[in-house]
């Protein structure tokens, strides 16, 4: 599975890079912020929501301190989809939310 570290991902946002992001945290959690840029699709509703995900694009999977994330990305991989888990997640998350 691949992995991008909160710093990593931060400075790809301060060049201007805007990667795809979608977050697996539930509605409560994602109500305290999310970065910004990022879907929120829940992990449990990930198996349904799968045409909002297109194939030919790379995701960074976010959740709270990237458990969930990693669990999408191996299900999402599995799939055939090109994603990346956020480590640490949004314990470690440094940058900006919205």
């Amino acid at each position: 599975m691949k992995e991008i570290t909160t710093s990593d991902l931060q400075q790809q946002l301060n060049t201007g890079a805007v990667p795809h992001m979608i977050d697996v945290r539930e509605d409560d959690e994602v109500a305290q912020g999310m970065i910004p840029g990022a879907i929120h699709i829940p992990l449990g509703e990930l198996p349904g929501r799968l045409d909002e995900i297109d194939k030919s694009k790379s995701y960074i999977m976010i959740c709270r301190s990237g458990g969930r994330s990693g669990r999408a990305c191996e299900f999402l991989e599995d799939q055939g989809y090109d994603v990346t888990n956020m480590v640490g997640g949004m314990l470690e998350w440094q940058g900006e939310v919205k």
